[in-house]
């Protein structure tokens, strides 16, 4: 069974998902947390994160697995790496190649097989599981997602960080394959006012009358 959730950046995704997770025992699976680890991967070697072919050969010689919830890049957790300011910058351009997003799906969808799983992303509840069992969108305005980013981050800018949400708002609403937009039939959920706990109440309270 699978519990899909999209959503832009900072919607509270990745918070509620792993939440939502462990109340239930289930496993859970980051999917953008892969193109992040490809970014990195390339940044790593010191290659240009912007060139699709490069990343391409990159994930073709890079194994990506899941340990305890946690991306590991060859064996490696590099889960702390993920969300830095270089990777943020440069993750939805790789994440647009809809070469190596036909990869991402395959591998998410092979890691999924017959388990139950809670799942979040950008083209989860659209492209990757649309037959999923549950699906929701999470969303929030873009002054309270930049916050909640500040709060990881402290050390970065409110207007940087402001300014670099909305440039992935645009570009996840822009690409010409996995698009961020509303499943037509996912719950939507805005987050803007909500604490963790009360967002979890919506998904639980929608799962039972589902």
């Amino acid at each position: 069974m699978v519990i899909a959730i999209d959503g832009p950046a900072g919607s509270g995704k990745s918070t509620i998902a792993r939440k939502i997770a462990r109340d239930l025992g289930w496993y859970f699976l980051n999917t953008g947390s892969f193109y992040r680890a490809y970014t990195l991967a390339q940044l790593d070697r010191n290659l240009d994160p912007l060139d699709k072919d490069s990343v391409l050969e990159t994930a073709r010689n890079t194994l990506i697995t899941v340990e305890d919830g946690n991306i590991c890049i060859n064996g490696v957790n590099v889960e702390d790496k993920l969300h830095t300011p270089l990777v943020d910058k440069y993750a939805s351009p790789v994440s647009s190649d809809p070469r190596l997003r036909e990869r991402v799906t395959d591998e998410v969808r092979k890691l999924a097989g017959n388990m139950n799983i809670v799942t979040e992303g950008r083209d989860t509840t659209t492209v990757i599981f649309p037959n999923a069992e549950y699906k929701f969108y999470f969303d929030a305005s873009p002054e309270v997602r930049a916050k909640r980013r500040l709060s990881e981050q402290p050390e970065l800018k409110y207007e940087e960080v402001l300014e670099g949400i909305l440039k992935r708002d645009k570009n996840d609403k822009e690409k010409p394959v996995g698009a961020l937009k509303i499943a037509e039939n996912a719950i939507y959920v805005d987050t803007t006012n909500l604490t963790i706990d009360g967002v979890c109440e919506k998904v639980y309270s929608a799962m039972q009358k589902h």
